[in-house]
């Protein structure tokens, strides 16, 4: 998957051969933000102005923009699961919670 990133934000960007521009679409967010360019330069100006344009939209109601990710997260995993990855932890001398970020952190940069 190609990405681009801007304040934090992170958008995934692929081209379109049938309208021969690039698309992208923010992720991590409720909102459906997407954007377009003829070239990888405008594909980024249109990013970073529609970043811009949420946060000031966001601004203008009073409310603050939601962010890609807070640092919490609640999993539902089966107990035996749980167990394992609890004794995993342990045997690391490390907490669950220190032990499943770095897990979840080598998955994803894979």
């Amino acid at each position: 998957m190609n990405t681009m990133t801007y304040k934090g934000y992170t958008a995934s960007v692929w081209f379109d051969e049938r309208d021969a521009i690039f698309v992208g679409r923010v992720l991590g967010v409720r909102d459906i933000i997407g954007f377009h360019g003829e070239t990888v330069p405008g594909l980024r100006t249109d990013f970073q102005a529609a970043i811009d344009l949420m946060i000031k939209d966001c601004k203008a109601r009073g409310v603050t923009p939601e962010k890609p990710a807070s640092g919490k997260l609640m999993l539902r995993i089966p107990p035996e699961v749980h167990n394992a990855a609890l004794i995993a932890a342990q045997a690391a001398g490390t907490s669950l919670n220190q032990w499943a970020a770095r897990a979840l952190e080598k998955a994803a940069h894979r």
